[in-house]
């Protein structure tokens, strides 16, 4: 690799290649091992004699720096590995760059960069259970598809054939209506609600969610200088009487409430759908893992209900497939349409071409539906296992919530608190347990997910010993209060 010596202004050029290849050698840029540039390259680039950047040379090899052999080149010596110091910051930072304070407000999720024995975190996939195999033939034909070889950016909105097989998909699955103009392939549900909120929202503008719900979606918001409002969730869903009246949005989860569990009740959907057109706002349906379904009747979308064109869907496969794809998808009402093309060309043009052309293939196939259904009949049998051992062994210190979809379920925390509940996620994280916890907002006490989807259903029964050791440790044992 070309390395980088700036000589504008300089007068001692044979110093300064000295001293700039020094430095660079430090602070790591250029590794042990590495050869530098042949000195008549090096010289061509920076338009001097050669012997400038021989001279160079021959003093970091005199300082053990560099190494140099004869036919072959000079190199990094392998001498500083042992020695080399930490490197500095490039710049103080007495004087850094002073960013919006609602960036002081979010943290990065650590705990998926942790592995676990007995994974029960919410939101992953089976992995083991993608079909890796049918996957790479569907790259390999996308690699030599016509929009590869052509190297041309591609439309904002996405690849035609993934937008129609997408129209067709959820059209049959999920009773969802659109053409595939109506739908906008994103990089995961986070982007398609950026660029949903970036085409709505002015700043100041209030934006109703689920309260406990998802909070990525609730920094995003933020971020983009919204005003949010938590609105509170019971047996039936959103609570749509507490809605402020003067939201532009609303974000909720109605197949599978983000983190409880329940869906939406029928009434209370078209409730959500009668408020909206009343107060003339726009609802964003995120239905992130409602194909899984154990039981009971599917309710329709709110997309479906609709009939004035107020909802967003909002679809990924991330639960589907991986994570790793990074590949989302909305459904948008014509009246936004145009806007939301707009909002996703500047945002980052359009997602991967090779990625959305292999999932076409994948779809019309049929390869995906066969994958839901048998990841389905998998995760149904976790499922069931996960809340039988729920109910049987954790009686006194969890209370489950229904549930028949998706790849998580939800407790309760009966007595202990989210400080007792933070406890025992660390102590179950030593013995091999991830579990996930949320507070409930305004109470004292905290809940709990229980993710089926990464823990092999062999492991369900172990990792619930352990953790049930856990709560015995912490509540059972735990001094009553006089």
């Amino acid at each position: 690799m070309a390395f980088h010596v700036s000589l504008v202004g300089r007068d001692d050029l044979s110093g300064e290649i000295y001293r700039q290849i020094r430095q660079a050698i430090l602070d790591g840029r250029l590794r042990p091992g590495e050869r530098l540039s042949a000195t008549r390259e090096l010289a061509a680039a920076l338009a001097v004699a050669r012997s400038t950047v021989a001279i160079a040379y021959e003093t970091l090899v005199a300082e053990g720096f560099a190494t140099s052999r004869t036919g072959a080149g000079t190199f990094v010596s392998h001498q500083l590995e042992a020695k080399r110091p930490a490197s500095k910051t490039r710049r103080s930072t007495s004087r850094a760059i002073r960013v919006r304070e609602v960036w002081e407000t979010i943290s990065l999720p650590p705990f998926f960069l942790r592995a676990a024995r007995y994974d029960f975190r919410a939101g992953l996939p089976d992995a083991s259970l993608f079909p890796h195999r049918i996957w790479r033939r569907v790259v390999a034909h996308a690699l030599r598809s016509r929009e590869m070889t052509a190297g041309r950016y591609e439309n904002p909105a996405g690849n035609r054939d993934l937008r129609a097989a997408i129209a067709r998909h959820i059209g049959i699955s999920r009773s969802v209506s659109g053409s595939p103009d109506d739908i906008i392939v994103t990089n995961g549900t986070q982007q398609a609600l950026d660029i949903i909120a970036r085409v709505l929202l002015d700043p100041g503008d209030v934006v109703a969610v689920e309260k406990p719900g998802y909070s990525p979606p609730k920094h995003l918001f933020k971020a983009l200088g919204a005003r949010v409002v938590g609105v509170p969730v019971d047996s039936e869903g959103l609570v749509v009487a507490a809605l402020p009246a003067d939201a532009r949005m609303v974000y909720v989860t109605p197949s599978h409430q983000f983190p409880l569990g329940m869906a939406m009740s029928l009434s209370r959907r078209r409730a959500l759908l009668a408020w909206a057109e009343r107060y003339n706002a726009v609802v964003v349906e995120d239905d992130y893992d409602s194909e899984f379904r154990f039981g009971g009747r599917p309710l329709e979308p709110l997309q479906t209900l609709d009939t004035t064109g107020r909802v967003v869907y909002v679809g990924t496969f991330s639960k589907t497939l991986l994570p790793a794809l990074r590949l989302g998808f909305m459904v948008v009402p014509p009246s936004l349409r145009e806007a939301a093309y707009k909002a996703k060309f500047v945002t980052d043009w359009h997602t991967p071409t090779i990625v959305q052309n292999a999932l076409a293939r994948f779809i019309d196939e049929g390869a995906f539906a066969r994958h839901i259904r048998r990841v389905t009949r998998i995760y149904s049998e976790r499922h069931e296992m996960l809340t039988a051992g729920i109910r049987s062994n954790f009686g006194d210190y969890l209370h489950l919530i229904p549930s028949s979809t998706g790849l998580h379920i939800a407790a309760y925390a009966r007595t202990a608190s989210f400080d007792d509940i933070d406890a025992i996620a660390s102590r179950a994280f030593d013995l091999g347990v991830a579990i996930q916890s949320f507070p409930l907002e305004g109470k004292p006490q905290a809940g709990i997910m229980l993710g089926y989807g990464a823990i092999e259903t062999a492991r369900i029964a172990e990792g619930l010993r352990r953790l049930c050791r856990c709560f015995d440790e912490r509540v059972f044992r735990r001094p009553k209060a006089a």
